[in-house]
């Protein structure tokens, strides 16, 4: 063991920014969904607890709004994506999320044509 020179760990980027993926934004997604889907809920249970007070059924109200949106905003990027890859023609088969990896075919452009032939 030498000690004066110390061991360096090397990790590519790619590695790197997988890791990042699959441990801190995949879940943090999956968070943010469900604060939303909670959020809508607290709104409508407030709503409902709350009909004598017209105050706090605009609260409800205001709460049940944003939490529509947040779930509308997130079902739209996952719909975006799903639109995105059934254009490319890339089969649910061949991505690999926890990997963050995705096979793609070989593309083999087709020849050019010169002018005249």
């Amino acid at each position: 063991m030498n000690l004066l020179s110390p061991n360096i760990a090397y990790a590519s980027l790619d590695s790197f920014l997988l890791k990042v993926n699959s441990q801190i934004v995949n879940p943090l997604i999956d968070f943010l969904f469900a604060l939303a889907v909670a959020f809508f809920l607290y709104g409508v249970f407030s709503f409902i607890m709350n009909q004598n007070n017209e105050e706090k059924k605009t609260t409800g109200k205001k709460h049940m709004i944003w939490g529509v949106m947040g779930i509308a905003i997130m079902l739209s990027v996952w719909g975006i994506l799903n639109m995105v890859l059934s254009t490319l023609e890339i089969p649910k088969s061949e991505i690999d999320p926890k990997e963050g990896k995705v096979k793609l075919r070989e593309y083999n452009p087709p020849p050019i044509n010169q002018l005249g032939t």
